[in-house]
C-alpha cells in the first residue's frame, strides 16, 4: 500500500474535523545537553521516503516544531486504530528535524502493546522504557544513538508487556521530564487510541499529539471521538496527517466518510 500522505490542514480539513480549544501545555526547555551515549549497530532505514513524502515529513516539522516561540518540544504521534502507519510517521518525522536542526533528537518507544521504533531504523531489541520505569537509573543509560549524530532512540525494553500497567504513573512522567531536560527534542510513539488511555496519558506529559489517521479507513465521527477524548484529558491536538493514501481526496466525498 502506499505510504504517501499529506497533512490535513493542507485539505482545509483539520479546523473542521479536528478542532480542539484546550490550551498548549508548557513546554520544559532542556537545561543540559547528553553525553556520549553508548553506540549500537544501525542498518539503514528499512523505509527510504520518496521526494513528495520528504516535502510533506518536512512540511510537518516545521508546522509542529519550527514554527516559532509556541513550537513543539516534546509531542506523541498516535493514530486512532492500528495499522495507520503511525510509528512510521514519527520515525520519518525524527529524522526530518534531525537533518533541520543541529539541537538533540530522542525517540521513545512509548507502545509498549506493540513495540516497533526499532525496527524502522533496523536496531536489535534491548533495554529500554519499560525497565526504566522500574528502575532508579538514568534513562539516559538506555538510550542508543542512531543513524545521526544528533538522533537517539529509546526503545521499548525486553519485556514491554511487564510495565504496560506504568504508562500512567508518576514514573512514567517523571521519566518524560528527564528526557525533556537531556534532549532538544521528545518524539514518543504511543498505542492506537482504540487499544486503551496510553496516548492521553503520554500526551499529559508533552506539548501534545500528532494524529494520523488511515485514508479509506478511519472515520470521521471516530476522529472527532478522539479529539473530543483528547480534549477531555486536557491533551493538544497539534495536527493530524492523512496517511497511505493513493491520492487526494476531493471534499465532497471526504465530507461522507
Amino acid at each position: 500500500m502506499s505510504r504517501n500522505f499529506e497533512l490535513m490542514q493542507n485539505l482545509g480539513k483539520e479546523r473542521d474535523v479536528l478542532s480542539n480549544p484546550s490550551d498548549p501545555a508548557a513546554a520544559v526547555l532542556p537545561d543540559s545537553m547528553p553525553e556520549e551515549f553508548p553506540p549500537v549497530e544501525v542498518k539503514p532505514p528499512q523505509l527510504a521516503m520518496e521526494s513528495s513524502q520528504r516535502d510533506e515529513v518536512l512540511k510537518l516539522a516545521q508546522r509542529v516544531f519550527l514554527s516559532g516561540p509556541d513550537a513543539a518540544r516534546g509531542i506523541v504521534v498516535s493514530s486512532v486504530e492500528p495499522g495507520s502507519g503511525s510509528t512510521w510517521i514519527c520515525s520519518r518525522l525524527a529524522e526530518t528535524l534531525a537533518s533541520q536542526v543541529s539541537a538533540s533528537v530522542c525517540l521513545v518507544d512509548g507502545n509498549l502493546r506493540s513495540p516497533g521504533l526499532h525496527r524502522e531504523f533496523g536496531v536489535a531489541t534491548g533495554m529500554g522504557l519499560a525497565e526504566s520505569l522500574q528502575s532508579a537509573e538514568p534513562a539516559r543509560k538506555l538510550v542508543v544513538g542512531l543513524n545521526r549524530s544528533n538522533l537517539w532512540l529509546l526503545r521499548a525494553g525486553t519485556n514491554p508487556e511487564q510495565s504496560q500497567n506504568l504508562i500512567g504513573s508518576e514514573r512514567m512522567r517523571w521519566r518524560l521530564a528527564e528526557l525533556r531536560k537531556e534532549f532538544d527534542y521528545v518524539l514518543v510513539d504511543a498505542a492506537p487510541l482504540v487499544a486503551g488511555d496510553d496516548c492521553a496519558m503520554l500526551g499529559r506529559g508533552t506539548d501534545g499529539v500528532v494524529l494520523v489517521l488511515k485514508a479509506n479507513s478511519s472515520k470521521r465521527d471516530a476522529a472527532r471521538k478522539a479529539v473530543q477524548d483528547l480534549a477531555n484529558a486536557n491533551v493538544r491536538v497539534l495536527g493530524a496527517v492523512l496517511n497511505q493514501r493513493t491520492f487526494p481526496i476531493p471534499e465532497k466525498i471526504y465530507r461522507k466518510l
